[in-house]
């Protein structure tokens, strides 16, 4: 776990903690299971930023207690403003230049699922279960969201969650490649902290292809990469007989 915490304003109900070149971010509305309201939303969206800005090479996202998330805070507003901050901070997370994985380590319901595919990776421990009952609360998910979800749990049980209200367990969903390993959060750091060796400029651009950039930026993204000092790097280390040392540039 990290072992240098970082606290600000949104502290309260987010920490961010740095442990080398991963970032931890656990959301602290236990009382709500860590349902996302307008304050979570824009707390998320302005930490990952920071994070990035501040040298994260992987940012790892989990609850507190015993749920991931619960999904919209019901005792929330679901105005405009809300909507804006929620698709905000998703979006923003697909387009971040660095993997997210997040740690499902419980109920990810609703917008709680939103969250958990919008990261590049997910591992769940056994308490996990995914669900987006928008057909029993009246409410509406947008296109990204049943798009992103047929394609990682399948069409058949995006279908199931989506049309007939029903949810994924752990079992189910690594099956479906929705999860992609079970684990703790633990786990998931010590996961986070492998892909943090690899290649920055490299990860960046596979994720760039993987959510759906545009053409130019995946053209420039493929000459960095070439024309980076990494692919020098990699080059000299395999020389040299050793692991290489990537710095991003």
């Amino acid at each position: 776990m990290p072992s240098t915490p970082h606290t600000d304003v949104t502290a309260s109900i987010l920490d961010v903690a740095r442990d080398g070149d991963v970032t931890l971010l656990t959301l602290r509305r236990e009382d709500r299971r860590n349902a996302l309201n307008l304050e979570l939303c824009r707390a998320i969206h302005e930490s990952v930023q920071s994070a990035v800005d501040d040298g994260a090479r992987v940012i790892v996202i989990t609850g507190a207690g015993s749920a991931f998330s619960s999904g919209a805070d019901l005792g929330g507003v679901y105005g405009p403003e809300f909507l804006e901050a929620l698709y905000t901070m998703l979006h923003g997370l697909t387009q971040l230049s660095v993997p997210v994985i997040a740690a499902v380590n419980g109920p990810a319901i609703g917008a709680g699922t939103q969250l958990a595919i919008a990261c590049d990776l997910r591992v769940a421990d056994e308490s996990a279960v995914f669900a987006v009952p928008t057909a029993k609360n009246g409410m509406a998910v947008d296109g990204w969201t049943i798009r992103t979800l047929a394609r990682l749990a399948g069409t058949g049980r995006a279908r199931r969650l989506m049309l007939a209200a029903e949810s994924l367990g752990r079992a189910e969903a690594l099956v479906a490649g929705l999860v992609d390993r079970p684990g703790t959060v633990d786990e998931a750091m010590t996961w986070a902290h492998e892909i943090a060796k690899l290649a920055p400029l490299a990860l960046a651009h596979n994720k760039l292809i993987l959510n759906g950039g545009d053409d130019a930026a995946i053209d420039a993204s493929f000459e960095a990469v070439w024309a980076s000092d990494d692919v020098r790097e990699a080059a000299q280390a395999r020389s040299e007989n050793r692991p290489p040392v990537f710095k991003g540039r």
